[in-house]
C-alpha cells in the first residue's frame, strides 16, 4: 500500500470538536495526488489524463485537531478505461481505523471528452498496488 501522512489542522474541525466530514475528501484527494505523483503522472493540468467519476467515504470513528493520520492507498480494481482506488485512514500512533474511502478514476482524453484505454505501463503500476478486498 502507498502511504501518506496528514496532520489535522484546526480549521478542518467543526463545532463538535472533531474532523468535519468534508475534510476527509480533501485528505483522500491529497493521498490520490501523491499516489499519482508516485505513478509518474504529470501534475500540469494541461496534461492531466484522469477524471474522478465517483468518490465516497465511510466514517468509522472520530478524528481530532492535531491528530496525525496515516492514509493507506491501494488499488482494488483495474478495468480497461477506469480503476478504483481504496483508502484507509488510521491514527498514525494507534493504527485504529477512522475512515475508509474509495474513488473511481477514468483515464480520460479531455480533447475528445471521453474515457480511453489505460496505457499498459500505467496498468502495470496499478497492478503493483492491487489488493484483494
Amino acid at each position: 500500500m502507498y502511504e501518506t501522512q496528514v496532520k489535522v489542522r484546526f480549521c478542518e474541525t467543526d463545532a463538535l470538536g472533531h474532523i468535519n466530514n468534508t475534510s476527509y475528501f480533501i485528505y483522500l484527494e491529497e493521498a490520490r495526488i501523491a499516489f499519482f505523483e508516485e505513478m509518474g503522472a504529470s501534475m500540469h493540468t494541461e496534461k492531466w489524463e484522469y477524471i474522478l467519476a465517483s468518490t465516497k467515504c465511510d466514517f468509522v470513528a472520530q478524528g481530532y485537531f492535531n491528530q496525525v493520520l496515516m492514509i493507506k492507498t491501494f488499488v482494488s480494481n483495474v478495468g480497461n478505461k477506469s480503476f478504483t482506488i481504496g483508502h484507509e485512514i488510521t491514527d498514525s500512533k494507534t493504527g485504529s481505523l477512522i475512515a475508509k474511502g474509495e474513488a473511481v478514476i477514468v483515464y480520460f482524453d479531455f480533447d475528445a471528452q471521453k474515457g480511453v484505454s489505460i496505457p499498459a505501463d500505467i496498468k502495470q503500476f496499478l497492478m503493483n498496488y492491487k489488493v484483494a478486498v
